[in-house]
């Protein structure tokens, strides 16, 4: 685990993003869903969150590699079709290409997150411009991550914060859009799987 760390953690982006391609290579789900999502013809998306940084995190702490992800986050953008109606076309379209991966798929327009983000945390937000400054938003340094393939097959990465608290083990909360609660609750979750990771206090 120690050498792992070493050969990705503190190291040049390069050397980063070649150790997380080959962990996404070593997750047979993670790299299958990926794939498949290239096949679907949704230009503006990204496979990320969660299940990109705990892949890591279980590959770093000599864990199963699907070990305690509870789902697929699937992060698209369409400014277009703000109806939930459009939204759950591609829902069903995606569950419909990963049926058989058995694992839970949670498929989201990040376009139309403010039309329901209030009633869900009890606090508004302004919406979206892009899938990339939504990105921006997610709740810690570590999972604020996307990817997906390119045209040759190169797997394309979004990580605004970099890679180094994700290679780290290091959560760090991302306080552009949630609040204190919020990453209270997800910390407590991780670290009963994780117990490993270095917890970054709201306030410092």
């Amino acid at each position: 685990m120690k050498d792992r760390q070493v050969t990705a953690y503190n190291a040049d982006i390069h050397t980063q993003l070649i150790v997380l391609e080959k962990i996404i290579l070593s997750s047979k789900i993670l790299y299958e869903a990926i794939h498949r999502a290239r096949l679907l013809d949704i230009k503006n998306y990204y496979i990320g969150a969660g299940c990109i940084a705990q892949t890591v995190w279980n590959y770093l702490s000599n864990k199963p590699l699907d070990y305690g992800i509870d789902d697929i986050d699937f992060a698209y953008f369409d400014q277009k079709n703000l109806g939930y109606s459009a939204e759950n076309e591609v829902i069903q379209k995606v569950h419909k290409r990963f049926s058989d991966l058995n694992t839970k798929i949670d498929v989201k327009n990040q376009a139309r997150v403010h039309l329901w983000y209030e009633g869900h945390f009890g606090y508004p937000m302004k919406p979206y411009l892009s899938l990339e400054s939504a990105l921006n938003t997610w709740p810690t340094t570590a999972t604020a991550i996307g990817v997906r393939l390119g045209k040759n097959n190169e797997l394309k990465v979004y990580a605004p914060f970099g890679l180094n608290d994700l290679f780290g083990k290091i959560v760090r909360p991302n306080k552009t859009q949630i609040t204190e609660n919020i990453y209270s609750d997800k910390v407590k979750k991780w670290i009963q799987k994780w117990p490993d990771l270095e917890i970054i206090p709201w306030e410092t």
